[in-house]
């Protein structure tokens, strides 16, 4: 029987030490990818609130090899918390965007490290092809693969707003297509709570949209507001506002009665780099955040909380 690490929800922690027997950290590296929202094939300047490094601000620098990367993250997870077994986390911009042939070596390249155990690739559900599949077939034989594709939200108009240039049949088609050509991988969608003008009940038809795809694992967050976006630009505006603690949380623990239990909820925060967050300035600090989020949830039972009043 499966045990969780708290009473709340199955967690990226329940789950690796579940799989690999220990608890493993996440390596950020930079594949050298850019994106098709970016170099005009589908759009231009990426979502409205991606930052300059494609959402990867604590991945290595791309001028260094990947092994050289893995070594410079390591020394940095480790000054944090110490560990001896990672994930390669292929992280900024979208890592399935490229040529094939030199994303698969690099692919290689990291998991040739003795110590790595694991990759997770982000990209998004538009930039999977029959190449790509292929690969990650392969791969995923003898090694957990995993793959993180970006969704953020399932209503089409705010996709629109976001810039998002994809639509929830192309997320649809991805996953379905990773489930036949490669059923070992470890689908897991992105999602972005309090994106402009979503209320309580977009953000949880899109909990429940991931969840009818049959996906493995979600990462949820709210809406970080960074310099020098398009975002920012709104926000300065008052075109919207970012959600408070007290409502994400509230929002949260909805969000977590809808997601089956053997769904791995992998983050339900995030931590954003500090001198480029504009709002919310509570999520500054994560250590605070986590704290505050299991108060809030030990005060009743999240699957069995009362409705969200927002």
């Amino acid at each position: 029987m499966r045990t969780f690490s708290n009473n709340h929800f199955f967690s990226s922690s329940d789950f690796f030490k579940q799989k690999f027997g220990f608890k493993v950290y996440k390596l950020c590296i930079d594949a050298g990818c850019t994106c098709p929202n970016r170099d005009g094939t589908k759009g231009i300047g990426g979502c409205i609130f991606c930052s300059g490094s494609g959402s990867g601000d604590f991945a290595q620098s791309r001028e260094f090899s990947v092994l050289e990367q893995l070594e410079k993250a390591k020394k940095l997870v480790n000054s944090k918390c110490k560990s001896n077994k990672y994930i390669a986390y292929f992280q900024n911009f979208s890592n399935t965007y490229g040529d094939i042939n030199l994303l698969k070596e690099k692919w290689k390249e990291a998991l040739s490290a003795p110590d790595v155990v694991g990759l997770s690739i982000a990209t998004r559900p538009d930039c999977l092809d029959d190449k790509v599949l292929e690969v990650f077939s392969e791969l995923s034989q003898n090694n957990f693969l995993m793959l993180e594709l970006g969704l953020q939200t399932c209503n089409e108009e705010t996709g629109n707003l976001i810039n998002r240039c994809y639509s929830n049949q192309d997320f649809v088609q991805a996953v379905r297509a990773v489930k036949k050509n490669c059923p070992q991988v470890h689908v897991v969608s992105h999602v972005i709570f309090g994106l402009p003008g979503e209320k309580v009940e977009d953000m949880l038809d899109t909990i429940k949209f991931c969840v009818k795809q049959n996906i493995d694992g979600i990462k949820i967050s709210t809406l970080y507001v960074n310099k020098g976006t398009v975002l920012e630009k709104m926000y300065e505006q008052k075109e919207f506002g970012s959600l408070s603690k007290e409502e994400y949380f509230e929002i949260l623990s909805e969000a977590i009665k809808l997601i089956p239990e053997n769904i791995v909820i992998h983050r339900v925060t995030g931590d954003g780099a500090k001198r480029d967050l504009v709002a919310p300035l509570w999520t500054a600090n994560k250590k605070d955040v986590l704290n505050s989020m299991n108060n809030y949830f030990n005060r009743f039972d999240v699957r069995q909380g009362s409705s969200c009043s927002l």
